[in-house]
This record gives structure tokens, C-alpha cells and sequence, in this order.
């Protein structure tokens, strides 16, 4: 089989529709109906939900209180848009970061999930966001684990890496099998 992957110059924002548009074509021809999108604030899952109209999209938030105390980035209004839609919002605790945050943040200690993090940062802070927000998404029973999936991470706030994977549960991380890389920044 062959497969085309698209290589963006530069990281961010300025990739998200073609992004979208990568995703689109090939959520297509394989028959791919779940489409996992990383959204801090909301902006990147609007788009997404238009531009992959037809297809399920399950936006992964950062957890309240990430950035500040008892705050949450995403924005009301868009939560609002995208759930008229029919869009699904995951709002959960990273699973790469989680207690490993802690553990570096108090005794200077990384952990595990802050190694394989960083690990995954070596092809770019998408392809770390798209394997983590599938995890996520799994845990949450929002995608099922025998199903290929579309998962989009990005660069700061842009989606900018798209996967074809297979998600898996958190505690299986291991069995997570990357199928395809749709498209990334050569940053």
C-alpha cells in the first residue's frame, strides 16, 4: 500500500484547514467515522466541525485549571456551537502528564508518562498530543479500541499532525499502533 503524507514548513495555526482537508480525503477512503481533534480553546474544533460535516468529531480540552486555578480555556460559546453540531467534548486529565506533573513539579522527579511524552516530542508536539488525546479518548469510551480512528494534535494552538491509529486504553499504552502519519510540521 501507499500513502501520501503531507510535511508542513512551518508548525501552528496556519496548517489547520489543510489539516482538516488531509483528514477529510482520507477519513473517507478508508471508512474512518471517528475523528479525534485537540482543542485548547474551541477555535480548531469549530473548523473542524464544518469542514469534517458527516464525519463524528470528538474534541479532547485541556482539564480546568491547567493554565490557572479553576479556569478552562474553552471557550463557552464554542462548547455551545459544537455541541448543537453534534460534536463530543472530553474534558479529562492528560494521560501522559497527570501525576508525573506532580511528581517532577515537587521532588524534581520526571515519570514515566513525562519520559514518553518527550519521547514522542522527538517527531514533533503533534504526534505527542495525537497519540495522548486517542488515549484519552478510549479511556473515555468515546472511541472504541478495535476501530482505526483519525487523531489531531497540533503545535501550540494549531492542528498540525493527523494519525491514523488504533486507539487503546491508557494502562495499555504499549498496544497503541500508529497506522499512518497523515501530516506534520518537518520542524
Amino acid at each position: 500500500m501507499e500513502s501520501k503524507t503531507v510535511y508542513f514548513e512551518n508548525a501552528g495555526v496556519e496548517n489547520i484547514e489543510a489539516t482538516l482537508r488531509i483528514v477529510r480525503q482520507r477519513a473517507q477512503e478508508l471508512g474512518i467515522k471517528n475523528i479525534v481533534i485537540a482543542s485548547n480553546t474551541g477555535n480548531s474544533a469549530i473548523k473542524a466541525m464544518d469542514i469534517l460535516d458527516g464525519l463524528r468529531v470528538i474534541v479532547v480540552t485541556h482539564v480546568i485549571g491547567l493554565r490557572e486555578p479553576n479556569t478552562q480555556e474553552f471557550a463557552e460559546e464554542n462548547r455551545r456551537v459544537i455541541e448543537s453540531k453534534g460534536g463530543a467534548i472530553l474534558t479529562a486529565a492528560h494521560a501522559f502528564s497527570g501525576l508525573s506533573v506532580a511528581t517532577r513539579n515537587k521532588y524534581q522527579m520526571p515519570g514515566i508518562g513525562i519520559i514518553i511524552a518527550d519521547t514522542l516530542r522527538i517527531f514533533g508536539q503533534g504526534m505527542k498530543v495525537a497519540c495522548e488525546i486517542a488515549l484519552m479518548a478510549a479511556d473515555a469510551g468515546l472511541v472504541r479500541t478495535d476501530e482505526d480512528v483519525i487523531s489531531i494534535g497540533g503545535t501550540s494552538r494549531g492542528s498540525d499532525t493527523a494519525l491514523v491509529l488504533t486507539a487503546v486504553n491508557t494502562h495499555r499504552f504499549f498496544d497503541l499502533k500508529v497506522k499512518e502519519i497523515l501530516c506534520k510540521p518537518r520542524l
